[in-house]
């Protein structure tokens, strides 16, 4: 059965038509959506079968999986992270939501949750109303993973009517949110001190350090 194309404004998203997103998430749903960088494809993170198509889609194994958490606020972020220092939460303050994935320790509730024993996480909060609405309703992350293009010189699909004919019969919903960029997030560890810089993308962390 062919995913569901779902057409939402990216600045004034429908309530309605966020609310079957959310509700399809909480039965299992597999979705693609858009951030402030580029499409994303995610599950609940309480679905542990959802996040097993996730890895099978992209060709992966859950040990393997670099999980990223996309979350509403900080405080949501605490609940999976085993700490954030001083320099750390003044850091992520300053620069979410934003073009940015922080890598943290992780919690011992995140082993539990995905049964994969994991030491570190991604945590963003993209600056995206889709996004923020669904996670907000959802009450709980979304884990995720960014969609790859075959073509290594375009790298990452913009164009959702593209997204839609190659994911149909992979995924459950598809997002329409308008092109979305083909820049990623900048990855920034903040498991050492001091930060550093793992992938340069859209977001520049020197604005907020």
């Amino acid at each position: 059965m062919a995913a569901e194309l779902i057409t939402l404004h990216p600045d004034n998203p429908e309530p309605r038509k966020i609310n079957h997103v959310v509700n399809l998430l909480k039965e299992g749903a597999v979705i693609i959506y858009p951030t402030d960088t580029i499409y994303g494809i995610g599950c609940s993170l309480f679905n542990k079968k959802a996040i097993d198509r996730v890895c099978r889609i992209k060709g992966l194994k859950p040990k393997n999986f670099n999980l990223s958490f996309i979350c509403n606020d900080i405080s949501q972020i605490a609940e999976y992270v085993k700490r954030i220092d001083t320099p750390t939460f003044k850091l992520l303050k300053k620069a979410l939501p934003g073009p940015f994935t922080f890598i943290l320790e992780s919690s011992s509730n995140v082993p539990k949750i995905l049964d994969v024993n994991k030491k570190t996480i991604g945590i963003r909060i993209p600056d995206h109303n889709v996004t923020k609405m669904i996670v907000n309703q959802l009450g709980n992350p979304l884990i995720t993973t960014s969609i790859k293009d075959d073509d290594k010189i375009l790298e990452y699909t913009t164009d959702p009517e593209v997204i839609y004919e190659e994911y149909a019969n992979l995924v459950d919903v598809v997002i329409d949110g308008g092109v979305g960029g083909n820049i990623p997030s900048t990855i920034v560890d903040c498991t050492n001190e001091p930060f550093e810089i793992i992938r340069e993308g859209l977001g520049n962390i020197h604005d907020y350090v």
